[in-house]
């Protein structure tokens, strides 16, 4: 990992870009949003996480935080651990279902 990308003081506020592979648009249903709360809230409540700021988007989530009681990449670390196994559950759980549509197709000569 580059010294660019690496955090020097957790207790600093820091922006954060967490991203799908691919920028897939995985984030989409409600249930995901949950899971991501819950770890987010886990991560508050038991590794010592500060969130100032958050917004999940389809494909990633961007982040300001700090860690008071710990390295702040070992605590992203886990979160996107943790995260990631919980994501791959629920898909396996609740695979999307897109249910074929028969749709009438009219052509513009049709008087009916």
């Amino acid at each position: 990992m580059s010294e660019n990308y690496k955090v020097i003081d957790s207790t600093v506020p820091t922006f954060i870009t967490i991203t799908v592979v691919d920028w897939v648009d995985l984030l989409v249903r409600p249930n995901y949003f949950s899971i991501l709360d819950e770890s987010l809230n886990y991560c508050i409540k038991e590794k010592g996480l500060s969130v100032h700021a958050y917004v999940y988007m389809t494909s990633h989530i961007h982040l300001i935080v700090t860690a008071f009681d710990g390295e702040l990449q070992g605590v992203i670390r886990d979160f996107k651990k943790f995260t990631s196994k919980k994501l791959i559950e629920a898909i396996k759980e609740y695979p999307e279902s897109r249910r074929e549509t028969n749709y009438s197709v009219c052509n513009a000569d049709d008087t009916t």
